[in-house]
């Protein structure tokens, strides 16, 4: 008695040869050369008898070896699962006795990887049991009541503020399992944000995988050192009535003057016990930088205990240059703006990205030669359009003079049109709501 023979007996008895598509059930899924013919024949004959199963009786009379079990009480899940375990088993080990040797004297060991890693995901797809299309209303509801109590207890996701909180305000803040977009014109400052959201997420105890793709580590750092300094309120600024952080033009140069260079030493000492929480920093040129959705993935499954994933800029995949499945323009980001959402969600992690706007021209004053802020539009969305709508909120930026504006062009769940006023000091760490009138009159009563 096989589980092929039982399944198919169970299909007859039940009359439900629809089952063999429910399941996905191939031909090649069957062990032998009896279970296939009877799966063959079960097939033909409904076809051509308005979809009835044959009788016990006549399958072993067209296929005198096929052995019939009467009153099956194996779900179809348990049986099919069995016979696609065998079907995997069988696939793997022709794969490993035939054409995996051959492969691994021609490929490199990385293409090998990838070549070897591909057909196990075949094979994996070919073989597993499909799950249910939904689930009733009846299903959903007692899975709501249970999710509800979780969020209530906050124990189903995780909610990380913003350092802006007129924002938070709008938007709740940034939600494991969503993805949030940061947009600007080609040197306006979107990396910035993303460093800005960064040291706020830090200083609540979030573990941040950071890609920079177009960032060193050092530059990178160096922003990061004037962001914080400028939260501790480490240096006065001689032409502005707040307090300001470490100028990151002088990191970057190795030229902090005499009384601010103890100070950041000393910071640097102190850096491990600094943040409640931990940076993990990728950056260009580093041998550590990875470069794919699957990399990401496997990194996420390395440490599952990583709360926030931030690539600058979405476009430093390769999986945005790569196959293109679909052969439609721009398909192969379009596929990995999907993918990102899938691996984002699975993790239950806080996915930020950073994207260039398409350039507009832009005008400037003619009195006094500055340009005005103005803030990107959805429709200006490079790369792939996939990433608007992947978004839960998609932040649009500019900075001039100063000042800066931050936007919601997409808000998922409330907050489209918002847009706020920022102090934007950015050589100094400075990037911050503007003072409210209580906070403008207690700096002159100072």
């Amino acid at each position: 008695m096989s589980v092929g023979e039982t399944l198919l007996s169970k299909i007859i008895d039940a009359n439900d040869v629809p089952a063999l598509l429910r399941y996905q059930i191939a031909e090649s899924d069957f062990p032998t050369v009896t279970e296939r013919s009877a799966s063959a024949f079960i097939l033909d004959y409904a076809d051509k008898n308005g979809g009835q199963a044959p009788s016990y009786a006549t399958v072993v009379t067209e296929v005198p070896d096929f052995v019939y079990i009467p009153a099956v009480t194996d779900s179809y899940e348990y049986l099919t699962g069995k016979l696609k375990d065998g079907a995997g088993k069988r696939i793997l080990a022709e794969l490993i006795n035939g054409s995996m040797a051959k492969k691994y004297a021609e490929l490199s060991a990385g293409s090998f990887i990838t070549w070897f890693t591909k057909e196990l995901e075949r094979v994996k797809m070919g073989t597993s049991v499909p799950l249910p299309i939904g689930k009733t209303l009846a299903d959903r509801a007692v899975e709501f009541r249970a999710e509800y109590d979780k969020r209530k207890a906050g124990a189903s996701f995780k909610l990380w503020k913003t350092p802006f909180p007129t924002l938070n305000a709008e938007i709740g803040g940034l939600y494991s399992g969503d993805i949030y977009g940061i947009m600007a014109e080609s040197g306006r400052g979107k990396t910035y944000l993303s460093a800005v959201l960064i040291d706020e997420m830090l200083r609540q105890g979030a573990k941040v995988l950071v890609k920079s793709y177009e960032v060193k580590a050092y530059v990178w750092l160096a922003r990061l050192f004037s962001i914080m300094t400028a939260r501790d309120e480490a240096v006065s600024h001689a032409d502005h009535a707040v307090k300001v952080g470490l100028p990151n033009k002088a990191i970057l140069s190795g030229h902090l003057d005499d009384e601010m260079e103890p100070y950041f030493f000393a910071m640097l000492d102190a850096i491990n016990e600094y943040y409640p929480g931990e940076l993990i920093l990728q950056a260009k040129s580093d041998t550590e930088l990875t470069r794919t959705l699957a990399d990401l993935d496997r990194e996420l499954h390395i440490r599952p205990d990583i709360d926030c994933v931030v690539i600058d800029p979405f476009y430093g995949l390769d999986d945005v240059y790569g196959h293109n499945a679909n052969k439609t323009a721009g398909g192969a980001a379009e596929q990995a703006a999907r993918h990102f959402e899938r691996i984002i969600g699975a993790h239950d992690v806080v996915g930020i990205f950073t994207i260039q706007a398409s350039t507009e021209r832009q005008e400037t004053d003619e009195g006094t030669g500055h340009r005005e802020i103005k803030l990107p539009k959805r429709d200006q969305v490079k790369t792939t359009k996939a990433l608007l709508e992947i978004a839960t909120n998609l932040f649009v930026f500019d900075a001039v003079d100063g000042n800066g504006r931050i936007g919601v062009e997409k808000g998922r769940n409330g907050g489209e049109g918002f847009t706020l006023d920022l102090v934007a000091l950015m050589d100094y760490g400075v990037l911050r709501e503007m003072p409210t009138g209580a906070e403008v009159a207690a700096q002159f009563l100072a």
